[in-house]
């Protein structure tokens, strides 16, 4: 019972909160009684049975928990009062899906959660606290900062949405070109700690990846007509698929070129090459579009020799247009050289040399080693590497990079000189 409870609550929480939220103007609030109304749970399911409707059952015993806190203490209550008139003249209340049901407000907690105003890594532990439902140590886990750090981050956003009273709405159609980026740079900035982790002993952190997957198709449903919403999810699927065969046996890493395609989630790639055709169409291309269409190359192709790499560097043409970054750059420059060979590839990554924001970026000194030791100059593909492995956090990221330089640079020789 106890596992039916914590499943029904993990679909709900979202849901739920942004509900309370809606409703009473304070997350602290809203996440107490939410917390109260699962023991309650815990207590009358295994006699009474789960309701029909859990998540409004939920709701009811937590509306009346929060009416019960405010009526002891007036002065909180008249506090939150001022806050809800002013979130209702923001924004009419929406229905519910039907009378009696748990209604989806979770587009406004997501608007909420990832507001500019709150500084980014308090965007992302929200996000991952309120919607995601991660407890502050699981927050603290995914991303191997300490448990009171992640805690002062929540506390801090928090505070920041009460303090700077923002609104829980969605933003206007004006104003939604400009916010949405912020929410999806959020979900975005969780997967990819997912894909990649920045540091610890392991190459992916899965649930964390399933997570923003999870919250992705979660805001595709709320935003069916927005394309880059689409995109992203593609991308993340895209890249999702290949998950079983980014590593090895012993956790080290398999690169792309070297993967068994037969491990590959066909499902999940289907899947994702039919949200890149709705993130393409009707209109200009978005970033994650177009990373989700070069993303889908990849997974199309047999091997890495049957890669269409002309699109893909025509592709990777467009992504620069739209995000004119370093790090889009290094990416090109790898497929200029899978398309016209490593001197080609080398001169434009050298190119970049002078940029700051690649001195901490690793994957650019090892796509270097890479191609010099494709142009048989191995020392200095070996002093490309040893920078890398430097700048590496992940240790299955360090040990690939130790097997490369130990193909160049044995222990006692000379680097290749």
């Amino acid at each position: 019972m106890a596992a039916s409870v914590g499943a029904v609550f993990r679909e709900e929480r979202g849901r739920l909160l942004a509900a309370l939220v809606r409703r009473f103007g304070d997350l602290d609030l809203a996440e107490e009684v939410a917390s109260e109304a699962v023991e309650a749970a815990l207590t009358h399911w295994p006699v009474e049975g789960v309701p029909n409707r859990p998540g409004a059952w939920l709701l009811t015993v937590a509306r009346r928990r929060a009416v019960d806190r405010l009526r002891r203490d007036r002065a909180y209550a008249a506090r939150l009062a001022v806050l809800q008139v002013e979130a209702d003249r923001a924004a009419p209340a929406p229905p519910a899906d039907a009378v009696g049901d748990l209604p989806d407000e979770r587009l406004q907690l997501f608007f909420t959660c990832s507001h500019p105003a709150l500084a980014a890594e308090d965007r992302t532990a929200l996000i991952l606290r309120c919607l995601a439902g991660l407890t502050t140590p699981e927050v603290a886990r995914a991303f191997l900062v300490p448990t009171a750090t992640v805690a002062q981050r929540i506390v801090r956003a928090k505070r920041k949405i009460r303090e700077a009273r923002i609104p829980f709405r969605v933003p206007g159609t004006d104003e939604l070109p400009e916010r949405l980026p912020g929410v999806l740079q959020v979900l975005y900035s969780i997967f990819t700690e997912g894909y990649a982790a920045g540091s610890g002993p392991t190459l992916q952190r899965l649930d964390l990846a399933e997570e923003a997957v999870r919250l992705t198709r979660v805001l595709r449903r709320l935003l069916p007509a927005e394309r880059e919403v689409a995109g992203l999810l593609a991308l993340m699927l895209l890249v999702h698929a290949r998950r079983d065969a980014r590593t090895g046996p012993d956790g080290g890493i398999v690169l792309l070129a070297d993967q068994d395609r037969n491990r590959w989630d066909r499902a999940m790639i289907e899947e994702g090459r039919g949200l890149v055709l709705a993130a393409l169409t009707g209109g200009p291309p978005g970033p994650y579009g177009v990373q989700a269409a070069i993303a889908a190359l990849h997974d199309e192709a047999a091997g890495p020799a049957d890669t269409d790499w002309p699109q893909v560097v025509a592709l990777y043409d467009v992504l620069l247009a739209l995000v004119p970054s370093p790090v889009v750059a290094v990416n090109r420059a790898v497929a200029v050289a899978m398309r016209d060979g490593p001197k080609a590839g080398l001169a434009l990554l050298d190119g970049l040399a002078d940029e700051p924001r690649l001195r901490g970026h690793h994957p650019y000194q090892a796509a270097r080693g890479d191609l010099l030791h494709r142009l048989g100059r191995p020392f200095e593909a070996a002093a490309a590497w040893r920078r890398a492995l430097d700048l590496a956090g992940n240790e299955p990221e360090r040990a690939s990079l130790r097997r490369r330089l130990g193909e160049v640079d044995p222990p006692g020789g000379t680097g290749g000189a």
